[in-house]
């Protein structure tokens, strides 16, 4: 089972107990998956539909205790290229439909006759545990969730871009920046921090999932942080590996040009040693001189070197350059 399918799972076992978290569950999961048929008269067949048959049963069992009333579950097949079922909740009465879709939001009344609505319906979300129950219903009908272990991806799927932009809206209240997105004729409303995620888990109930997704979080950032650490270390041997050779390719040219006898002491006791130990890095050659001295010492006894060595590559490209146009003009 997916971390997705998981959250939701453990989502469609709490039953707000609030009547007004309720009816804002049920509201936000209307606004996602319900579907209107009129019988005319004003009677209207209205039913909702999911993939998940706990959820299924989840909101069945709300709306026939917060509207008093029976409804049917029944199951779907699906098309032939999608794979398992979908299950149907049908409003028994097809009186109270209307009523459904007034106190959720999805319909109002103007100038005496029933229009749709098109966003989420302020009335519905006015207190914060509402907000928090709406975003729980629009989760469970078109929202998933990265497995932590693959990406930190939250989303939900909405119909239009009016919708994707309450939901936006309604997710950036709690502070959890929000964006939202076309994806071929839908849009979404998605979280890409994880911190956010963590957040909206925390908001819509999923406790247990945001713990397992807090675990493989901390899991993978120790993870990323050692990997880290390795990578710097292995840059840095292989740093201090150049440099060495280059010191000791330094070193061995003023010894075969002027010899290092000839050089300061402080020079010829740092190059003795260099050449003795080309595997030490600069801390180390530092105290092994008499007396100690320190990194930067260490490192500024090298550069002269580097520097006196650089001066005889370019005296020894000089004379050579000399010595072609010479016998260029004896040719």
């Amino acid at each position: 089972m997916s971390f997705s399918s998981e959250t939701k799972k453990e989502l469609s076992k709490v039953i707000p107990e609030k009547k007004c978290c309720m009816l804002a569950e049920i509201a936000g999961f209307a606004r996602m998956n319900g579907s209107i048929r009129l019988m005319g008269g004003g009677k209207m067949n209205v039913s909702l539909t999911s993939e998940d048959p706990s959820i299924a049963r989840h909101f069945k069992q709300m709306i026939q205790s917060y509207f008093d009333t029976p409804t049917s579950l029944d199951i779907l097949q699906t098309a032939a290229f999608r794979r398992g079922k979908s299950y149907r909740i049908t409003l028994d009465d097809v009186t109270t439909g209307g009523q459904m879709l007034r106190e959720t939001g999805l319909m109002t009344v103007k100038e005496g006759s029933n229009v749709l609505t098109e966003g989420i319906s302020q009335t519905v979300i006015r207190k914060k545990c509402c907000k928090k129950a709406y975003l729980k219903g629009l989760f469970l009908a078109s929202g998933s969730v990265s497995h932590p272990e693959k990406g930190y991806h939250l989303e939900i799927v909405c119909k239009n871009e009016y919708i994707a932009a309450d939901v936006r809206k309604l997710m950036n209240h709690f502070g959890l920046n929000a964006k939202t997105a076309q994806r071929k004729e839908k849009y979404i409303a998605y979280l890409k921090e994880s911190e956010h995620i963590v957040d909206f888990m925390n908001i819509i109930g999923a406790h247990s999932q945001l713990l397992e997704f807090e675990n493989i979080r901390i899991i993978k950032d120790m993870r990323n942080t050692a990997n880290r650490i390795v990578n710097c270390e292995s840059a840095n041997l292989d740093k201090s590996v150049n440099a060495a050779g280059r010191h000791i390719a330094d070193i061995r040219l003023i010894d075969e040009k002027i010899g290092l006898h000839n050089l300061p002491d402080r020079l010829r006791g740092i190059a003795e040693i260099r050449l003795k130990h080309p595997d030490l890095s600069l801390k180390e050659l530092a105290e092994l001189l008499v007396p100690p001295v320190s990194k930067s010492g260490v490192n500024h006894r090298l550069a002269r070197i580097s520097e006196m060595a650089e001066r005889l590559r370019e005296e020894e490209a000089g004379e050579q350059e000399t010595g072609e146009k010479k016998d260029r003009k004896r040719a």
